[in-house]
């Protein structure tokens, strides 16, 4: 149920919208000041716009909720809905500062709503969209679903039923999803690349197939009139302020690299694929889903996307990520399997099992030396044709996963992994059971399973890259470097993880503060991101031997690390202490700097306590500094 509860705002200013990183108190509904809008959008003819204003704050669950409206460009408004306190999307990854839901309404002839809003904002975000359509004396006559993730299109079922006339325009895939999701007949127009609908007054809407972009129905809307490109997922970032612009890029650049890292890395090929498309679209606007649109940084932010994804797309080596979209938790569990993958810097293709031309995935099994299989619906012809495809490309030695998706019909997984092995399959981690609604600790072993995967991929060349890197003399000279031995342990909900550090140092006095290197393809970095908590152990030069060796030995995806370790759980972070350690410190994750191979995390100590005040910490010296 939502609770209403109106506050007055804090931290609103008159000059201007707001700091970037302004996190208000919940606001009273309220104008913003018409200069101001002005001023942040570089745009006069805004001056009399009344539109821009914040909603009253819900709460739910807790937790505040808001919407903002806004104009975007010529005939185009924005309704972003403010989800200020989310601290974690999905389960498997953490978020600093919130997310926004982003919706557009334009304006045309004929009006266009671009996507919708998570359905916890349903009261709230159709009173505003009812609010802004009275204002101007409209209706909805197109619904443009991006997508059918729910944060987007989960209240595309409540629009239908105040607007049952809109059409609702998305890719084949799309409306086929949205038929289950809405449960009711509506009037529907599937397009396809390169299509356009005409809204008039120069409002030409072209439609890019952007397939894995971080869904499999993905596509993005172009302006032909405005120059906004309307991306849903790409380009965004969990990232919530009261600031709707790129105004700020060096705040947001954090937030903008762990949303691709999260979402876009695993499908770094769908990435250039897409840049490939719009390449000759004269777009000055990217009207993304997640965070500050982007209107003065686009060429910059676009780039980072070509960059980044281009340097993983060349890699020799890539995995095939197949699953049914769709179906149980089989999108969410792919999706995680594949940022374990990309943690160990190998690419990965992902493909939906019950969309994909046969002759797409024969080539792309054909040239993975790893594949990842979810189990899909038994009862799929489609299905069933892929799975032939599979087994009749894949080569002998290559590499192999199968999870199940929980989707209560799934192919037993022990059925597909012996069809593998029959011809030629290579199983590097036992299948993946799912025995219950995912959490958290389950979506940890799937991301160490897709790491493993990697890992086992290109250990060997790994290696020898290393040693390759730097001349015998300056390895060793390097090893003189000698450093403590600590175990960094966390928690959060029901996972926890644990590993040895030694590239560890104090890094300030006031606040207390320290730094650890955390290789990216660890599974604790992902329990060590901006503003998570965890203990660091100090281990003792006279008894630390056992604890290493525990904690040094390979762990099966999702295994305990701690059975058979004593330890005591730290009250103010829940994190394990290992009792056999000298002393402890509780510290927090401020700031991540990022190197080619680990992350800097700087961390401020916020509480500590001495076991064994007589011993010293064990102290580590290595042969060869280029590897552990």
């Amino acid at each position: 149920m939502l609770q209403f509860r109106h506050l007055k705002s804090s931290c609103f200013n008159e000059r201007k919208l707001s700091l970037p990183t302004c996190r208000p108190s919940p606001v009273a509904s309220r104008l913003l000041t018409k200069a101001a809008v002005a001023e942040v959008l570089n745009d006069s003819t805004l001056e009399n716009d009344s539109s821009t204003y914040l909603s009253n704050v819900v709460m739910w669950n807790g937790k505040r909720l808001q919407t903002q409206v806004l104009p975007l460009t010529q005939d185009t408004i924005s309704i972003r809905s403010l989800d200020w306190d989310r601290d974690r999307f999905d389960i498997e990854f953490g978020l600093e500062k919130g997310t926004t839901y982003n919706s557009y309404l334009i304006f045309g002839e004929k009006t266009a709503l671009v996507d919708a809003s998570h359905e916890k904002f349903h009261e709230l975000y159709l009173e505003t969209l009812e609010k802004e359509l009275k204002k101007m004396g409209r209706t909805i006559d197109y619904i443009l679903v991006s997508h059918t993730e729910p944060d987007h299109s989960g209240l595309i079922p409540a629009v239908l039923d105040r607007y049952p006339e809109a059409v609702v325009a998305g890719s084949k895939v799309c409306l086929q999803f949205l038929t289950g999701l809405t449960h009711r007949p509506f009037t529907a127009q599937a397009v396809k690349g390169g299509d356009k609908i005409d809204l008039g007054m120069g409002h030409v809407i072209e439609f890019v197939m952007a397939p894995n972009l971080h869904w499999p129905d993905t596509m993005f809307s172009y302006d032909h009139g405005t120059g906004v490109m309307y991306t849903c997922d790409a380009f965004g970032m969990h990232y919530c302020t009261d600031q709707p612009f790129d105004v700020d890029v060096k705040s947001i650049m954090p937030h903008y690299r762990f949303y691709y890292d999260c979402l876009m890395k695993p499908n770094a090929k769908s990435v250039t694929t897409a840049l490939r498309k719009v390449k000759d679209l004269n777009f000055n606007v990217i009207a993304n889903g997640h965070g500050p649109i982007l209107k003065y940084n686009v060429s910059e932010l676009v780039g980072n996307y070509g960059s980044w994804s281009s340097s993983i797309a060349k890699g020799e080596v890539s995995v095939a990520v197949l699953y049914s979209s769709d179906y149980g938790f089989s999108d969410r569990l792919s999706q995680t399997l594949a940022r374990g993958v990309t943690k160990a810097s190998v690419q990965t293709e992902m493909l939906d099992l019950l969309s994909v031309d046969p002759q797409e995935l024969v080539a792309c099994v054909g040239r993975s030396k790893g594949v990842i299989l979810m189990s899909p619906p038994g009862d799929s012809a489609e299905a069933k044709t892929s799975l032939a495809v599979i087994t009749s490309a894949l080569k002998p030695g290559t590499k192999v996963l199968v999870a199940e998706s929980f989707g209560g019909r799934d192919e037993p997984v022990d059925t597909l992994l012996s069809s593998l092995v029959d011809v030629g399959a290579e199983v590097v981690v036992d299948p993946l059971r799912v025995r219950d609604l995912p959490h958290q600790a389950l979506y940890q072993g799937f991301e160490e399973a897709g790491t493993d995967l990697a890992q086992a991929l290109i250990a060997k060349d790994s290696i020898a890259a290393k040693k390759a890197a730097m001349p015998a003399d300056v390895a060793k000279a390097l090893a003189r470097l000698s450093s403590g031995l600590y175990v960094v342990t966390a928690a959060h909900n029901n996972a926890r993880s644990a590993m040895v550090a030694s590239w560890v140092s104090q890094a300030s006095f006031e606040p207390l503060g320290l730094t650890i290197a955390v290789a990216k393809d660890r599974a604790i970095e992902s329990l060590m991101q901006v503003g998570d908590v965890f203990i660091l152990n100090c281990l003792g030069e006279d008894n630390y031997n056992a604890t290493i060796r525990h904690f040094l030995k390979r762990f099966a995806p999702g295994a305990d690390r701690f059975e058979g370790v004593e330890y005591f759980t730290d009250e103010g972070s829940n994190c394990p202490v290992i009792s056999s350690s000298i002393a402890y410190m509780q510290c927090k994750v401020i700031s991540r700097m990022e190197t080619p191979d680990h992350w800097i995390t700087y961390c401020e100590v916020a509480d500590g306590n001495v076991l064994k005040p007589a011993a010293r910490t064990a102290v580590h010296r290595r042969k060869v500094g280029n590897y552990y």
